[in-house]
């Protein structure tokens, strides 16, 4: 066995070799706990770093959309976009139908004091005494203007004017003196057939002709719908629509003339048809009466 001498530097040597050997270990282990705090103060920088640079930008808030302008077809939109022709055609129309419209509260205030001034008139003559008193009755501010008075007066005053000729008209020149009073009255007659039709020509032609020119506005303005169509080289109906709407409210407006004129025509000829029967049996009565006075001498 060695002695303790000889041992004790060998123990030293294997220590001083068993430090030497363990000291890279013990200095990495050391400085390892030197590096930590800085990396562990520096990843949560990092870390809150990051979401600034990783978040995405806020989007621009987008551009509210304009709102949709409503579109109204209104007939009064239809006519002022209307072409020329067409707005003509409207117009000319529309004053037909103004025209008409006037001319029925016309001849229906001339016909409502027509037919009062007749009776008033009738009523008086029925109480004439003579030839003369018809004349003067016939002649009165009250009758001025009625039909009948203007046929009772022509009567009179033929009969007057041949008295004042010297004509026997109680005797031989009886027949021919009638036969002249009812010449007279058939003047009257013509003229009253003429001023009780007055307007009804104006009638009868919107009546007949205001569907055909309300159809000329039509065909016009759906011939420019085409057109339209052609050079816009589309089908869509939005586009052409409105034109067409505008092309038949011009046969609307001639069927808004058209139907009322006919109807005014049809009313007011059966008036005159009815004022003329009504003068025709007032003839029969004035020379009835006419003849009876001439047989009493009056």
């Amino acid at each position: 066995m060695l002695d303790n001498k000889r041992m004790t530097p060998l123990i030293a040597i294997l220590g001083a070799a068993a430090l030497m050997m363990s000291a890279p270990a013990f200095a990495q282990d050391a400085a390892a706990p030197a590096a930590d705090p800085a990396a562990a103060a520096a990843a949560p920088a990092a870390d809150a770093a990051a979401p600034v640079a990783e978040a995405p930008a806020p989007e621009a808030p987008a551009a509210a959309p304009a709102p949709k302008k409503e579109s109204h077809i209104t007939p009064v939109t239809m006519f002022m976009d209307a072409k020329a022709v067409v707005k003509v055609v409207m117009l000319g129309l529309l004053l037909a139908s103004v025209f008409s419209w006037t001319l029925l509260v016309t001849k229906l205030l001339e016909f409502g004091s027509l037919n009062r001034k007749s009776d008033r008139f009738v009523e008086a003559f029925r109480g004439a005494k003579s030839i003369a008193d018809m004349g003067r009755i016939a002649l009165s501010d009250e009758f001025e203007g009625n039909p009948l008075a203007d046929m009772a007066a022509a009567a009179a005053s033929e009969v007057e004017l041949s008295r004042q000729a010297g004509l026997a008209i109680n005797g031989a020149h009886r027949d021919t003196t009638i036969m002249r009073a009812q010449t007279a009255v058939g003047a009257v007659q013509s003229s009253l057939s003429k001023r009780l039709s007055s307007g009804m020509q104006f009638l009868a032609s919107v009546g007949s002709s205001g569907p055909f020119i309300g159809l000329f506005g039509t065909v016009y303005g759906i011939m420019n719908s085409f057109i339209g169509i052609a050079e816009s080289n589309t089908t869509n109906l939005a586009v052409v629509a409105p034109g067409i709407a505008e092309a038949l409210l011009a046969t609307g407006i001639g069927l808004f003339a058209a139907i009322p004129a006919v109807i005014f025509y049809n009313y007011f000829q059966t008036q005159v048809s009815a004022y003329g029967t009504r003068s025709d049996g007032f003839n029969a009565e004035l020379m009835n009466n006419i003849s009876r006075q001439l047989d009493k001498g009056a």
